[in-house]
């Protein structure tokens, strides 16, 4: 500090200016308006006032020679996602301001903004730091407030749009350069619309709420989980490549999220859908990652809803499909491309045919046969489900009047069709028009007409029995209160869902029991039971076994048209023996498609013929021993160890190392995938590039001779036109 000049005639004044400036330092320390510090060069406190020092419980000759990092902390901004520590601020040298910071122990609920100025010699050697400090308690509360309501939502307290988006271009910048993964996965919920239409938006808000707390309950720790906005959620998974775990996942957050609601008094019943994508394999940036996880949510939702997807390069052309088959069936009824087909329902006792499930089959003129599992999601998201729902009730209901008047027909109804005005004068239209008795008329249901529960669902069932039609519940126990709809509901048969028919047989498995149970259940209410999905012979055995009515499935027929049924049924009682595999094994998908397998320095491209968790069948390579080891290459990084277990002439059987997992579409997928810059360095093939038969990798080292011939593609189709 200064001195001032001495005053009088010659003697020294007391009254000088540094001790003047002494005196306002201390004043202005006692006031709490703010306080000094000062630290030596390893960053220790050389000094403190004595009010921050009460602040944090101590004495301040005890903090005197502390570390000033350990006596205090960065109080960092939500929004703020920095590296950024009080030692590495202090290490540059620099002067920094307005640095907000807490007690790094004792009470936290202080919080100060410190200013802070370095020292020097006159040879610019660094001495330490002298600052000061100002209380901020409320400012900084009042800056968080703001900063959380810029960041999180209001409703859910979730992360909302802007933060979600800011934290995956902060981590996916981060992990670029170590490659490291990050998931995301996009949520939208399924029916919300009908509870906010029916129950008002207080009521859709309660929902939100509920489901935001559903999805934390289900996420691990260090997942970050917003809501984007509407009944659109996102879950951000830092370090996450294994799809065998994302898409078990998808799968909790789908079954929890579709368990019942109680909202306001009413009960409520919704959906979720799902859609992964995964850096760096799917796409680098923040948009490629979230186009990507936006696209698979579509196919899921387009795939039958209550389902998840992971993207893939396919979706694209899929999307752009199904965008032309929207438009191509408004067409397709007026076209007399739609027809019905009907798949027999057989007693389990007599094998003998006692009625028959209607399905609707689309065939277009350019895709062929398009699947009900394609368009009837197409159907539903616009006005098309109505008049494709009561074009079936008329159709199924006029063929069905030319068989025996033993066989029913059952036709499967959609919520929004059973929700509309029209239903039940469509249903009595067709029973006139028709001439067949309402009894033959069996009305398949599943339980997502019960979303709302409302009074108008009963009225319909009262409505459908004064009537005399029957009443199914299909795919019962996929949902999670059956019971209490069974108790409502006037059902005369229910109908096992496949799901519990699948592994069935394999032992140490639930199913029997759970079968059983329904069985029991059912004959308790007078209801009939039919288990779907039946194809293999000890699956038959085993539901005659426990006591199941009806039999539905590939083991008696695949569903066949009018013509066929009304032939079948001409010669009088039609019974089918049942034909198909002696027990379950590997499910096996005939896919035809081509394949890469690699082997030491080559890749060979082959035609896989099926599929499974464990194997795959190949065609396409000639004098290839048992034992072989391939690694087998499906596309977009999915590579996989596999052994040749049968070889024979241009066929060959593999066995994977490691299993295949649900893709979530019915297919299956690698659980890991390789990066495309590995790809890349081991010299693989663009996507789509015509390579040929056989491919050098590795170009620029020393490459051997294929070791395998391969066979031609006319040979190739030969065999398997034969098989």
């Amino acid at each position: 500090m200064l001195r001032g000049q001495a005053g009088g005639s010659g003697g020294a004044d007391i009254h000088s200016e540094d001790h003047h400036a002494l005196l306002l330092l201390r004043d202005f320390e006692q006031s709490g308006q703010g306080w000094f510090w000062s630290t030596d060069v390893s960053g220790a406190i050389t000094y403190i006032s004595d009010s921050v020092a009460n602040a944090l419980g101590r004495q301040r000759a005890e903090l005197l020679g502390q570390p000033f990092h350990t006596q205090f902390a960065l109080e960092r901004d939500e929004a703020e996602d920095s590296a950024r520590t009080l030692p590495l601020i202090f290490s540059a040298n620099k002067t920094f301001s307005e640095l907000p910071v807490r007690a790094a122990g004792g009470n936290a609920e202080i919080a100060w903004t410190i200013t802070g100025r370095p020292q020097f010699d006159r040879q610019r050697r660094f001495l330490g730091y002298r600052g000061n400090g100002v209380e901020a308690t409320e400012r900084l509360r009042s800056h968080r407030a703001a900063s959380r309501l810029a960041m999180y939502d209001s409703l859910t307290g979730l992360a909302n749009r802007h933060r979600m988006g800011q934290r995956l271009v902060a981590t996916l910048t981060a992990y670029a350069a170590s490659q490291r993964p990050c998931a995301v996965m996009m949520i939208d919920l399924d029916r919300f619309k009908q509870v906010n239409d029916t129950l008002g938006h207080p009521a859709g808000d309660e929902l939100l709420k509920q489901v935001a707390q559903r999805l934390q309950s289900v996420c691990e720790k260090g997942v970050e989980i917003g809501r984007l906005g509407g009944d659109e959620f996102q879950v951000m998974l830092p370090d996450v490549e294994d799809r065998g775990r994302l898409g078990e996942l998808a799968k909790r957050i789908i079954a929890i999220v579709s368990q019942p609601y109680q909202i306001e008094g009413s009960r409520c019943v919704i959906g979720a859908s799902v859609g992964i994508a995964v850096a760096p394999y799917d796409g680098l940036t923040s948009e490629e990652l979230i186009r990507g996880a936006d696209l698979a949510l579509y196919a899921a939702k387009g795939g039958g809803r209550g389902q998840f997807r992971f993207y893939s390069s396919e979706l694209h052309e899929t999307a752009e499909q199904r965008r032309r088959l929207e438009e191509d069936l408004r067409d397709a009824l007026v076209a007399g491309q739609i027809r019905m087909c009907y798949q027999p329902l057989v007693s389990a006792r007599t094998d003998m045919v006692i009625g028959v499930e209607a399905l609707m089959r689309w065939q277009h003129p350019e895709f062929g046969d398009i699947s009900p599992a394609v368009f009837i999601p197409i159907a539903e998201e616009s006005d098309l489900v109505i008049a494709l729902g009561e074009w079936a009730m008329r159709q199924a209901c006029a063929e069905a009047m030319t068989w025996p008047g033993n066989i029913r027909v059952a036709v499967n109804v959609s919520p929004a069709q059973f929700a509309h005005p029209n239903f039940i004068a469509n249903v009595t239209q067709s029973l006139a028009q028709s001439g067949i008795a309402p009894d033959r008329l069996e009305i398949e249901l599943t339980e997502s007409i019960f979303v709302n529960d409302t009074e108008t669902t009963e009225r319909t069932f009262t409505a459908i029995k004064r009537l005399g039609v029957r009443l199914a519940l299909d795919d019962f126990g996929t949902g999670y209160s059956s019971l209490g709809y069974l108790k409502k509901a006037p059902f005369d048969k229910i109908k096992i869902d496949k799901g519990f028919i699948h592994e069935v047989t394999v032992p140490g498995s639930r199913n029997p029991a759970i079968i059983t149970a329904i069985v029991s259940l059912a004959r308790a209410l007078d209801m009939v039971t039919t288990a779907e999905g039946i194809e293999t012979r000890d699956e038959l055995a085993l539901m005659r076994e426990l006591g199941v009515d009806q039999i539905q499935g590939y083991i008696y027929s695949k569903a066949r048209d009018g013509a066929e049924v009304s032939a079948a049924l001409a010669s009088g009682d039609w019974v089918i023996d049942p034909e198909g595999p002696a027990r379950q094994r590997a499910e096996r998908r005939t896919v035809l498609r081509k394949i890469g397998v690699i082997h030491e320095d080559h890749r060979y491209e082959v035609m896989m013929r099926n599929l499974s968790r464990t194997g795959a069948a190949i065609e396409g390579l000639v004098n290839v021993p048992v034992g072989t080891q391939f690694v087998v290459d499906f596309g977009e990084g999915q590579l996989v160890v596999a052994t040749v277990r049968r070889s024979d002439d241009t066929a060959q059987g593999l066995e994977f190392e490691v299993p295949l997992v649900d893709d979530g579409a019915g297919g299956l997928c690698t659980r890991h995938r390789v990066a495309p810059y590995v790809l890349l360095a081991m010299g693989m093939p663009a996507p789509g590039s015509s390579s040929g038969p056989v491919v050098a990798l590795n170009k620029g080292a020393q490459i051997n001779l294929p070791r395998f011939g391969t066979a031609s593609t006319a040979s190739i189709a030969r065999t398997i036109r034969a098989a």
